[in-house]
């Protein structure tokens, strides 16, 4: 082990020197005219060769039309709105520029709406922005959309693995067909624009948004970056450039998303200048090489500035020294980060180069504040006509002005591509090519078909879980199997290919069965998420829940060899269960196409391989917990497994027996989790108090206050006394409470639809008032009455009940120094029984409490 870990670290070593000098000649394959030119002065930043020769026709097409425009139809292209927040009248009305469909933004309001919808919506926006029967130009309007892994927005499209799956397949062509088949079915739904690729090099695993990237490495992901960018759009200079069937690319998130300190997203990233271009630049030259229209400004500051606010790397870098010449797009009101910005006013950002404000719900604020100032000179007309030239200009080289309504282009309509044979077995190569084997103790795999194979885990049969987040919505979570129909789950795909060679598969989520199988396959690992909601303080996996893991034992136990399938965002401590198990897969989050997964593990029916293992870590995986931003090319290097590893059936696959010592203390448990497993969460104390505050710890049950105001006992949720049940007599107010020994700051948290999620049973009804409160300190405490909806619930009945942090906030709370994010008081009686209080996302919340007027 530690020679490949030296071998792989000097040859990655090698390579990120001189990333710097070839990162976008990659995607050129020598074509003089279109290289980027290495930096030969001071300068670090790479000059980039832009592959569109400029074209006077268009140009005169474009300086005709502004001739015309007004300074409000102007102001009107640099501004999108979501589509949760507008409407086609707002479009006519304000003549828009763009709009887009965010990741819980859809037709209706249904996360399942059909492609038929999408189209139709997509239809009625670009109707408005044509209808000049009150007045204004013709401009049609451009509608973007999160196709990061196929269009995923759409039931029955193809889903693709997410782009750490990707990354660790090594295949640039792949990828390329990977972006042909998402443009395909993003133009089948009538939407022309997909805010990808992202192209970020994750240094922090700890990072929420870490299964976006390709690879830690930058040589990785400049040899992806024009690939997919050509996949999307098409080859420059080549007839289906831009045609009907592709869709416009927005490489993103310029700059530094991958770097920010203690892996937080929308953070800082303190780097040196040269730093930030060998590592985090490394995707943009080659994407501006294959004629990447669109940039996506990103959330993070740069050394304590924001970019949607960086005038010299947005405007002088971006635009000048690389000579991008598409247009810049901002992120979900990443303007209103700006110093001195708020969502609806924003100057700063247009004047630092940000041509198309992406003002989610703040649209109409933010263009009527950046149409006063364009009169007022604040924003010159200098810089609003370019911005408004350059959106212009993608909008004609797209032939949008010439397409027509989106369900009469070329594709449009043709809902039998989603999802359709072809473009699934791509998915299912790609699902393929990056498994990454880490152990195969004994050569337990491949195993053979014709046995009898127990699918156990709680990933087996779910393909909303193997799909992860930006999956039918935000955080790929609430889904069910009826809104995948053009997909396999890893249980189906192996019971299918068990079946077919006369063996036979069981699902049993829990691993019980009645008659003993030969092996396990056991899948498990991450519960969907994106972007901050899943910031992690260490990578411990599950912190405090240990029901994989006893899982896999119990059945090792019983003389079964069990098969572990990791589903996972990104490497995480895995020693515990990669000792427990005989063999140890790393399947990132593959798709729709879980059948991928039984053309590796399984045998041909003649005993043959199928298919061996291709995929190499594109992410170091972690010796210990707290080992979080270890990557090759770093001083100190040592990981466990190095950027690079992973095993085919040729090599040796048994394992000595790994360290069990985390590394993480008692003060690293998991962010965001209050209570689970019958136990606080680190750093905190379950308490009950009377109504003047008097009270105490529990630290063991059962315990109640004097004259059991507030009893507290043992109750069985999911495993034996995971949850408490707490009982209030109505003799006085008492209060339950979870305090944290630091405060917590859930600022950036409030700003989205995070919810306090508390899963609850109710025993008995609350005879009176019941309040939820946080608070922090003396004059800091916000509350929510409760008892309505415990009042609404079906007693004896577990559910989960969510209050928006948004609510808390509106109510009075400092969200930005909780010490105690979660209570509840009554001075009725009542009985109800609590097992898990954490941070959610507001589709996991089956009841949710009212928000406080405003």
């Amino acid at each position: 082990m530690s020679a490949m870990t030296h071998l792989n670290s000097v040859r990655a070593r090698s390579g990120v020197l001189v990333t710097a000098l070839v990162l976008a000649l990659v995607a050129c394959k020598g074509d003089d005219k279109q290289a980027a030119v290495a930096a030969t002065d001071a300068n670090p930043w790479p000059q980039v060769a832009w592959p569109l020769a400029e074209d006077p026709a268009l140009e005169q097409r474009i300086t005709d039309l502004m001739t015309s425009m007004t300074v409000e139809e102007k102001v009107g292209q640099l501004v999108q709105g979501d589509i949760a927040s507008l409407t086609p009248d707002d479009v006519r009305k304000y003549r828009l520029g763009s709009i887009l469909a965010g990741g819980n933004s859809d037709p209706g309001g249904r996360y399942d709406a059909t492609p038929a919808e999408w189209l139709a919506l997509a239809d009625a926006f670009y109707e408005a922005s044509m209808d000049t029967s009150q007045g204004g130009k013709a401009i049609p309007v451009l509608f973007g959309i999160d196709a990061v892994h196929g269009q995923s927005n759409i039931v029955g499209a193809t889903l693709f693995p997410h782009n750490i799956g990707l990354g660790a397949a090594r295949n640039p062509e792949l990828l390329r067909r990977i972006g042909e088949i998402t443009a395909l079915e993003t133009r089948v739904t009538g939407i022309e624009w997909t805010f990808a690729p992202t192209v970020a090099v994750p240094q922090d695993d700890r990072w929420g948004r870490t299964y976006e990237g390709y690879a830690e490495s930058p040589e990785v992901v400049a040899s992806y970056a024009g690939a997919m960018v050509e996949g999307l759009q098409g080859k420059v200079g080549a007839p289906d450039f831009l045609d009907g069937r592709h869709v416009i690319a927005s490489v993103k998130h310029f700059l530094g998303d991958g770097g920010t300190t203690n892996g937080k997203d929308q953070g800082d990233t303190r780097i040196s200048e040269a730093d930030l271009v060998r590592i985090h630049a490394a995707g943009y030259p080659p994407s501006i090489v294959a004629g990447a229209q669109t940039a996506m400004a990103s959330f993070n500051s740069v050394n304590g500035e924001k970019m949607h606010g960086h005038k010299p790397y947005l405007t002088d870098v971006l635009k000048g020294r690389m000579h991008f010449g598409g247009f810049v797009v901002g992120d979900w009101n990443g303007h209103g980060q700006v110093k001195g910005c708020t969502n609806t006013d924003c100057p700063a950002t247009i004047n630092a180069g940000l041509d198309m404000a992406m003002a989610s719900d703040s649209w109409k604020g933010f263009y009527e504040t950046t149409l006063a100032a364009v009169k007022a000179g604040t924003i010159s007309q200098e810089r609003l006509d370019d911005a408004v030239r350059r959106i212009l200009r993608v909008k004609l080289r797209l032939g949008l002005f010439e397409a027509g309504k989106p369900s009469s282009r070329a594709v449009g309509g043709q809902f039998a591509l989603l999802g359709s044979p072809e473009h699934r077995a791509v998915a299912r190569q790609a699902v393929r090519e990056s498994l990454v084997l880490l152990k195969n103790q004994g050569g337990v795999l491949p195993l053979s078909p014709k046995q009898r194979i127990l699918v156990a885990g709680d990933g087996a049969n779910d393909v909303g879980k193997q799909a992860g987040g930006w999956t039918l919505n935000w955080q790929g979570t609430g889904t069910t199997r009826k809104d995948f129909p053009n997909a396999d789950s890893i249980y189906e795909g192996i019971a299918q290919q068990a079946k077919a060679a006369g063996g036979e598969a069981t699902l049993a989520v829990d691993g019980k069965y009645t008659q003993k199988p030969d092996v396990a396959v056991v899948v498990f690992g991450e519960t969907p998420y994106a972007e901050f909601q899943g910031d992690l303080q260490t990578l411990l996996y599950k912190p405090g829940d240990d029901a994989d893991l006893e899982l896999i034992k119990r059945l090792k136990a019983d003389g079964i060899p069990v098969v572990a399938v990791f589903l996972s965002g990104r490497p995480l401590w895995m020693n515990r269960e990669i000792n427990a198990a005989d063999a140890f897969v790393a399947a990132w989050l593959p798709g729709s196409e879980g059948a991928g997964i039984a053309d590796v593990l399984l045998r041909k029916a003649d005993g043959t391989v199928q298919y061996d293992f291709k995929g190499k870590l594109g992410f170091s995986w972690p010796r210990t917990a707290t080992q979080y931003a270890n990557n090759v090319g770093q001083d100190g290097y040592d990981p466990l497994f190095a950027f690079g590893f992973g095993l085919t059936y040729g090599d040796n696959g048994d394992l000595a027996a790994l360290p069990e010592v985390s590394g993480v203390s008692g003060e690293e448990g998991a962010a965001g989790v209050y209570f689970a497993r019958g136990d606080a969460g680190a750093g905190i104390a379950l308490r009950l108090e009377t109504g003047t505050g008097q009270g105490i710890a529990v630290t063991k049950v059962p315990e109640a206050l004097e004259g059991d105001l507030l009893k507290v006992t043992g109750v069985d949720h999911q495993a034996q006394e995971d949850g408490r049940r707490l009982a209030w007599s109505g003799k006085g107010e008492a209060v339950v409470a979870l305090q944290s020994h630091t405060a917590l700051d859930l600022q950036r948290e409030s700003n989205g639809d995070l919810m306090v999620l508390t899963t609850l049973r109710v025993d008995s009804a609350p005879s009176g008032e019941a309040w939820l409160s946080v608070g922090c300190g003396t004059g800091c405490t916000a509350r929510v009455a409760m008892a309505p909806t415990l009042a609404k619930l079906p007693v004896g009945q577990w559910t989960r009940v969510g209050v928006p942090l948004k609510c808390l906030a509106k109510a009075g709370a400092d969200v930005g120094k909780l010490d105690r994010p979660w209570s509840i008081s009554s001075a009725g009686a009542m009985t109800i029984s609590i097992s898990r209080v954490a941070l959610g996302a507001l589709n996991e919340a089956e009841a949710t409490v009212e928000c406080p007027a405003a």
